[in-house]
């Protein structure tokens, strides 16, 4: 398994490329706007991109899973919780779209993906946990969360307060992350 984390550290954003080198199928987690740089390591490292996730809506970036959906043909792997004020409108009617609740897996290639709703920095939050099952893994060796937590931190709750407006959200917010 091949798992690459890529920072822009101008936004405090990460994005991560995984892929099965048995099949040669990769997935970019949280890709932002400018794909080049998936496609290149990509392509160094003997992959090709089928597959796109996002863990959260992103207010704070532009986000490349729609072109890598619509313009490169790759599977989109959404959340569909959170509430209809929660979902990825934009997708809604793509074939390549697939909706995930709670608990949901998916395949890339040997790799295994569930889906766990962790809610708390905005309602639709979804980490991945992440198995090799190629490699003869029974568990995961990795946990993608997002925004939800971080090395020594936890994602900020106060943001659809703070920046969307949206009042006496943040104290639900901080409790149910």
């Amino acid at each position: 398994m091949f798992l690459r984390q890529i920072t822009d550290s101008s936004l405090a954003q990460n994005a991560y490329l995984i892929g099965c080198q048995r099949s040669g199928e990769a997935i970019v987690i949280d890709p932002e706007r400018d794909l080049d740089r998936y496609f290149d390591l990509a392509k160094e490292n003997g992959l090709r991109i089928t597959a796109v996730a996002e863990t959260h809506i992103h207010a704070d970036y532009l986000s490349g899973a729609r072109e890598l959906m619509e313009r490169h043909g790759a599977l989109a792997y959404l959340s569909e919780e959170g509430g209809p004020d929660w979902q990825f409108e934009w997708a809604k009617s793509h074939a390549n779209a697939r909706f995930l609740n709670d608990g949901d897996t998916f395949r890339v290639g040997n790799i295994e993906f569930k889906a766990l709703l962790t809610p708390g920095h905005t309602p639709e939050h979804m980490s991945y946990l992440v198995t090799d099952m190629g490699g003869g893994a029974d568990e995961p060796i990795a946990f993608l969360t997002g925004d939800f937590i971080f090395v020594g931190d936890v994602g900020r709750p106060d943001l659809l307060e703070s920046a969307a407006g949206q009042a006496g959200v943040m104290e639900p917010s901080a409790r149910t992350l």
